[in-house]
């Protein structure tokens, strides 16, 4: 079970919508089933049925499923294989990226209406900052409340909102008020809030830390708060203990950083079987560059190192990476590159997994580009240009290499990579 589904739901008045919010400026937003209500908003057919995002082969993994799926069961995380065996009757459908990130920019967009101290943590999910914004638009709940309708009339979706006087405990509150709700923890109750919890809804605990806390007695975050701290220390370690036990006082110094950075960009797919074909790995790497530099372009980003993954049938993982003379951000040299290392690594056995990224990110606008002489006007980046605007139009599935039409797309099967 994750930290999400061990955390009990809202219900709770004194955490309710009409709280005290006074010192409760940050707000963390969720988007709900995110990826799932995408698909559905697309298909209002499917509307109250059980939909299941993510990878719908036999090694799949899914991404996100919507509330009648978790019903079920169902979780993001688990092998879709598992899914279907507890929801044999959902819709199963594979991920759209381009869909995802198109959704995404428009709800934070919304965000960003209200306040400048957005700080995203993922396509789903961001901070925000709202202390600047009472003037223009009332209460930190005024503005939850203005946030969530927003979202909901303009993009069709739902959101949950945590709104606290801390990061943590606002991720916690959106967390208990899920699905399509609003929670606030007053500053004076913050630890009312905090100290029932289980030890898993902490930052920092995962599953082997939350067993060996929990077989010392520590199982809530109150007794945590008041373990000793050579106990603490000897449970999760020096560096653990201190950090563990200030999120379990609500202590939580961190401010909302509008500047996310993002160290590298890529994409990767797992097959449905081992493969040895180096024209279906050539063929996946393509996919995968075309993805990435998508993304690159959509960032407003150029790198200038590609990495290739290659995760093997026993499960051993390898990289190699290439760093370019010139940054760039078309598919193209991604995919040239990214070809050459495979070339170069040859493992000569069944592959279970590729990937490819561009690490060194830099914005493209502040990056001069380098003229070759002899060089064409145009070339690939304009051509991919052009094809991320006709994708933006019709789909990513209406355009792309012509070695890739006709057959399956990857694209649409792999899973973007994190920093």
């Amino acid at each position: 079970m994750g930290r999400s589904q061990s955390l009990p739901r809202g219900g709770d008045p004194r955490f309710g919508p009409d709280a005290d919010d006074t010192g409760c400026p940050i707000l963390h937003v969720d988007m709900d089933a995110f990826f799932a209500s995408v698909e559905v908003r697309r298909r209002p057919e499917l509307r109250g049925q059980p939909v299941v995002v993510g990878g719908i082969g036999p090694r799949g993994v899914v991404s996100s499923a919507s509330y009648e799926a978790r019903r079920y069961g169902v979780r993001s995380a688990m092998p879709t294989a598992r899914a279907r065996a507890l929801c044999p009757h959902a819709v199963y459908l594979p991920p759209d990226f381009t869909q995802y990130s198109a959704a995404s920019r428009a709800v934070m967009r919304i965000f960003r209406d209200v306040t400048p101290l957005v700080e995203p943590l993922s396509l789903d999910e961001a901070f925000l900052d709202v202390a600047g914004a009472r003037r223009l638009f009332g209460t930190p709940t005024e503005i939850a409340r203005l946030i969530r309708r927003r979202v909901a009339e303009e993009q069709e979706l739902t959101c949950s909102v945590g709104v606290a006087p801390s990061k943590f405990v606002a991720k916690l509150g959106s967390t208990r008020a899920k699905p399509d709700g609003l929670l606030v923890v007053p500053a004076a109750r913050v630890l009312e809030f905090l100290h029932p919890l289980p030890v898993a809804a902490l930052w920092g605990v995962g599953e082997r830390s939350a067993e060996a806390l929990q077989r010392l007695g520590l199982r809530t975050v109150g007794d945590l708060a008041e373990a000793p701290p050579g106990l603490l220390r000897r449970a999760v370690g020096e560096a653990s203990a201190g950090h563990l036990h200030e999120l379990a006082w609500g202590r939580d110094p961190r401010r909302v950083s509008p500047e996310h950075v993002e160290k590298s960009i890529g994409a990767e797919v797992t097959f449905d079987t081992d493969v040895t074909d180096p024209v279906k790995i050539r063929r996946a790497l393509l996919a995968l560059a075309e993805k990435a530099g998508a993304r690159l372009r959509a960032a407003g980003q150029v790198g200038r190192t590609v990495s290739l993954k290659v995760r093997l049938a026993d499960f051993r993982t390898v990289s190699r990476s290439r760093t370019l003379g010139v940054p760039t951000d078309t598919a193209r040299e991604m995919f040239d590159t990214a070809w050459a290392l495979w070339t170069a690594l040859a493992p000569g056995e069944p592959v279970r997994l590729v990937g490819v990224r561009m690490e060194g990110l830099a914005a493209a606008e502040e990056t001069p580009q380098q003229l070759t002489l002899g060089a064409p006007e145009r070339g690939w980046r304009e051509a991919e240009a052009a094809a991320d605007a006709a994708a933006a139009r019709f789909g990513r599935s209406v355009i792309g290499p012509a070695s890739l039409l006709g057959r399956r797309d990857v694209r649409r099967d792999e899973k973007p990579t994190r920093p």
